[in-house]
């Protein structure tokens, strides 16, 4: 039971100002390279040029911001009579709000790239924010569902990226024949790492699966009569709308012919955000499905114990294969879209370092959360955009900002490790109990 003095401790007025004016001192000083300071043009050289202004309203927001939620969390507290477990009804209404922040963020999503068609550089970075959520949701699966550390994911993003620039360049299957095809090779390739590594656990299923990853770029990098070696593979073609491309009238049908419309630029760039948006909403749309099914619960189950799940009869070694199956086709068709956006592979786009980062934005975002994924997306991909004047030291303060977030959160920004069909049917059944119904 909670110690009331200890809340009421908790609620003290100046406790909350010393809080808030904790967070927006740690905003400030965060902020300085990002915000506080920029670099501009002075006849031809760079400068430094300061906008402390902005940086304090930034700091002044998230001030205002901390005591808003300490204020909403208070708040909560009492409605639950001073209880630590939240009312049922309670839950529910939180779950009803995660939903109307996934419609919110879906409707954002979908408007975002029509409001900003004239600024490339912005529907670009959504572009890259959705791959690493696609990536994110692939890998969550392995990690965050099933508890099997991965540390060679970018192997099947390189899989299924190759895969559709061989296809495309060398027999000429289009981006829609590929798409499934590559999604197909690349969950051969999971089952292929799977199976050395069913007996292995944590620290040591961890460095298999890195060397995994280095293999399958050593031979990319080496096995130069297929890939091109260190050279790549250009050429790459784009992704058509029934066949139509995204180019300016010819001799080929075009959309911008076929509808009678002046061809711009920024309709391929918007299509190829859609493209992506869609792919990533189906994936979301797969793995929640999946995580409501007996394979879902299979995989929650033996990330919690893997003996019980033995001692109960489940097939431990079909479980592990379907998760590494999975997440390695999700993340080979997130390659097909890389390949066929950027038109050009070569192995330095397929390094440790995408590993680390996918990994990244799913521990942080809180392993098992397809939400948390999402942030975590955003906030690793928008703060060295940020902090691009500075790239010296950009990989410095992207450590030390992600450093800070484990520190305040642990658990991820939204940790959500509980099983998925047990939570749901207990609020639900909880929720109605407290309202007369007989569940």
């Amino acid at each position: 039971m909670a110690d009331p003095m200890a809340q009421d401790k908790g609620r003290h007025p100046l406790r909350w100002l010393a809080d808030a004016a904790l967070a927006a001192l740690v905003a400030f000083l965060l902020g300085i390279p990002f915000i506080g300071l920029t670099t501009v043009d002075v006849g031809g050289r760079l400068a430094v040029q300061t906008r402390w202004s902005w940086l304090l309203a930034t700091a002044g927001l998230v001030f205002l911001g901390r005591l808003a939620v300490r204020w909403l969390f208070e708040r909560q507290q009492v409605a639950r009579g001073r209880s630590n477990r939240p009312s049922a009804m309670h839950r529910l209404g939180r779950a009803n709000g995660s939903k109307l922040a996934g419609a919110f963020a879906i409707g954002v999503a979908v408007v975002l790239p029509f409001a900003f068609h004239d600024n490339r550089y912005v529907v670009d970075t959504a572009t890259t924010v959705l791959i690493y959520v696609m990536l994110g949701w692939g890998l969550n699966v392995v990690v965050g569902l099933a508890g099997l550390l991965d540390l060679g994911y970018v192997a099947f993003y390189a899989v299924g990226a190759y895969t559709y620039a061989l296809l495309a360049t060398q027999f000429g299957l289009s981006f829609w024949w590929c798409l499934p095809i590559a999604g197909l090779f690349a969950a051969a390739f999971g089952v292929l790492l799977g199976y050395p590594t069913l007996r292995l656990r944590g620290d040591y299923l961890a460095i298999v699966t890195l060397g995994f990853g280095e293999i399958i770029r050593l031979v990319l990098l080496n096995w130069t009569d297929l890939t091109h070696g260190p050279d790549g593979i250009a050429s790459i073609p784009r992704p058509t709308l029934f066949g139509l491309s995204f180019a300016p009238p010819g001799n080929a049908a075009t959309v911008a012919g076929t509808l009678g419309i002046e061809f711009a630029p920024w309709h391929r760039m918007v299509f190829l955000y859609l493209v992506i948006l869609g792919l990533a909403l189906l994936t979301n749309l797969l793995v929640l499905r999946l995580r409501r099914l007996p394979i879902g619960r299979a995989w929650e189950a033996m990330r919690e114990d893997e003996i019980a799940c033995r001692a109960l009869g489940i097939n431990v070694t079909n479980v592990k294969l379907s998760a590494f199956a999975l997440g390695a086709a999700l993340g080979g068709v997130a390659g097909v879209f890389f390949a066929a956006r950027q038109g050009f592979i070569s192995p330095e786009s397929f390094t440790f370092t995408e590993s680390a980062i996918i990994l990244a934005i799913v521990v942080l975002g809180g392993s098992g959360s397809q939400f948390g994924v999402v942030l975590a997306a955003c906030v690793l991909v928008l703060l060295p955009e940020l902090g691009r004047n500075f790239s010296e030291y950009r990989m410095l303060l992207f450590g030390a900002a992600m450093v800070a977030i484990m520190v305040w959160r642990p658990g991820g920004l939204l940790s959500m490790r509980r099983a998925t069909v047990n939570s749901a049917r207990e609020e639900r059944a909880a929720a109605l109990r407290e309202v007369g119904v007989p569940s």
